[in-house]
């Protein structure tokens, strides 16, 4: 049985940083890629991030972009999050997913076929 277990949430003051990890257990499969969603209260779920199995391609939501980076240690089977000059517009549960046999690197949410429970992340202003 494939687990995601997600950590790193909790709340942080807007400008401030947190760091996500995400480790994978229980698979088989020899690649994969990984990503990061996001969902607000009262919103759809969303692409924030996403990161193939070398770790030599990345995708960012443009929301994102410069302030947040994604990592892999494929040795750990865990990918991370690091979030950067934070908002309070990047308050959400946290997601991250796993693409079974995938080179590429999936934006979209049917690209990923595994997920975790979700970690909470909120900005205060």
């Amino acid at each position: 049985q494939v687990t995601l277990v997600e950590s790193g949430g909790g709340l942080v003051p807007a400008g401030g940083s947190l760091s996500l990890a995400c480790t994978v257990s229980g698979h088989t499969f020899s690649h994969y890629a990984m990503g990061w969603f996001r969902q607000a209260p009262g919103k759809e779920r969303e692409f924030v991030s996403a990161i193939n199995w070398s770790g030599g391609t990345t995708r960012y939501a443009d929301s994102v972009k410069g302030r947040f980076t994604i990592s892999r240690d494929n040795a750990k089977n865990t990918v991370y999050l690091e979030m950067n000059s934070l908002k309070s517009a990047d308050t959400a549960v946290y997601y991250c997913a796993v693409a079974d046999n995938y080179w590429g690197v999936g934006t979209e949410q049917s690209d990923y076929d595994f997920w975790g429970q979700g970690t909470r992340v909120t900005v205060s202003s």
